[in-house]
């Protein structure tokens, strides 16, 4: 449930800025609420947007960059599988109110979907995905496992480096260009699991209860490949840019 009150605290930051919508990013964990706000927000103020999940390469782009990289990144999600060439030019046209084809991932095939036509201007521009704001970390931390998806498919560190790489380059320039970024802060990784089944869930048309058991065991899995970032998020791995607003874990966003 999100809190009107912080819908309505948004009010300023989401005022048009030298004669251009101004851009706000919402980062979170998996399931958090993130897409659910962004989308009440471009309700209220008359915004436009598109999540960092829907301009992640293509599965066949992803094989491509697990061959000559790591085996892991052909897995979506962590810094160095999104087309964030695409991010940037979906958000220029946003911002200058022209006619765009909005990203769409479908996850349930795990490839691209179809664009969604939008004809501007846009009151405001709103981006949310779970990493949005995150700063790299140092050798220090990259060398310790944190999951047995690191010790088992990552005992060199290869893959965590060269996600680390990717968030340090080219993803902080694409944060930059962001007014503001808010942070919704899990209470900790321990409920995403949760979080992250309700939302398989729903893509499947079950209720959580009916997940089959064996999916939710594939999806503690898949968590494991966000969950260093997420932590270093939620004990402050954000930029100094980044607004981290603290949430329950019923996922009632307090102001």
């Amino acid at each position: 449930m999100i809190d009107p009150r912080l819908i309505e605290s948004f009010e300023s930051l989401a005022r048009r800025r030298d004669g251009r919508p101004a851009v706000i990013g919402i980062s979170g964990a998996q399931g958090c609420g993130k897409t659910t706000l962004a989308r009440a927000l471009a309700q209220r103020f008359g915004g436009a947007g598109f999540s960092l999940d829907d301009v992640y390469f293509t599965r066949a782009e992803r094989e491509a960059l697990a061959a000559k990289v790591h085996p892991l990144l052909a897995v979506r999600g962590p810094p160095g599988t999104h087309d964030l060439d695409l991010a940037h030019a979906t958000l220029d046209k946003l911002v200058r109110g022209e006619l765009v084809g909005l990203p769409r991932f479908d996850k349930l095939a795990d490839d691209r979907g179809e664009e969604e036509p939008y004809r501007g201007p846009a009151n405001v521009v709103l981006v949310d995905g779970w990493c949005l704001g995150a700063t790299p970390q140092d050798e220090a931390a990259l060398a310790q496992t944190i999951n047995p998806l690191e010790r088992e498919a990552d005992g060199d560190g290869a893959w965590r480096r060269y996600v680390n790489s990717e968030l340090a380059g080219p993803y902080q320039t694409f944060f930059h260009r962001f007014d503001v970024i808010v942070h919704l802060a899990a209470p900790s990784f321990a409920g995403v699991l949760d979080w992250r089944c309700e939302q398989e869930a729903g893509l499947l048309g079950l209720v959580p209860g009916e997940l089959p058991t064996a999916r939710r065991t594939e999806l503690a899995r898949f968590i494991q490949h966000f969950e260093r970032i997420t932590r270093h998020m939620l004990d402050g791995g954000v930029g100094p840019g980044v607004t981290t607003v603290r949430i329950t874990p019923d996922r009632h966003l307090p102001v």
